[in-house]
């Protein structure tokens, strides 16, 4: 079944995996293997430059008409710059949600997030989403955050944003390692990490999508976010 949308995001994911290929190495995370299945795909990277890239795909088009794609990008300990997040689900013919954000770790007046604020900037949606509290608590004022993106100007909108603030990100993050405290900075990544795990829609959607329940419930608490150990 032809979709415009699904078309598009799966070229955004293929630009994803292609960029984490170029600019880093790709590792198997312990325990992740587990997640790795028919219509569910997670695959991680490292690099000089980030800590951690994660691609994690959910695909059950034929079996439930949506398609949903998690990415997030990790800077090293001991670096200030903002973590890259980007999240979508999506059915055949709009994107029910779709959310991307440089969010702050140690510094709220990074640079880094004043380049995103001004790429997303010009972006008008005919619906906002509002944010919830463990999202407000993480997420800047410039994230994107749209709901029911079906015309072809908002889905280019939102491809076209997640590509030119990657290549941005990838980039540059490197710039900034070695500039902030290793303990400052892991507590940061951290509550980024302990406020995701509050979202209850990523397991509520996964589950919907047909993945197992203990599968997506251990998946959410230790590889979708894995906090860093002190």
């Amino acid at each position: 079944m032809q979709s415009q949308v699904w078309n598009s995001l799966i070229t955004l994911k293929d630009e994803f995996i292609d960029t984490f290929n170029q600019y880093g190495t790709e590792i198997q995370e312990e325990g992740m293997d587990r997640f790795n299945q028919p219509g569910w795909i997670n695959r991680v990277w490292t690099s000089n430059d980030f800590r951690r890239a994660h691609v994690d795909v959910v695909d059950a088009r034929e079996s439930k008409g949506l398609w949903m794609m998690h990415v997030c990008i990790f800077p090293h300990i001991g670096s200030d710059a903002p973590i890259y997040g980007f999240d979508v689900v999506a059915g055949h013919k709009l994107m029910t949600g779709a959310f991307h954000d440089f969010s702050t770790t140690v510094n709220e007046q990074h640079p880094m997030i004043d380049v995103f604020a001004s790429i997303v900037e010009p972006l008008q949606w005919k619906r906002e989403r509002q944010l919830p509290e463990w999202a407000q608590a993480i997420f800047t004022d410039h994230m994107m955050a749209a709901s029911a993106v079906k015309q072809e100007h908002e889905i280019k909108q939102v491809i076209d944003t997640a590509i030119e603030s990657l290549s941005y990100y990838v980039n540059h993050v490197g710039h900034y390692l070695g500039n902030a405290d290793n303990e400052l900075t892991i507590a940061a990544q951290n509550r980024y990490a302990y406020y995701q795990k509050q979202n209850p829609h990523t397991p509520r959607v996964m589950k919907s999508l047909g993945l197992n329940e203990e599968d997506v419930d251990a998946f959410v608490q230790h590889c979708l976010f894995p906090e860093i150990k002190p």
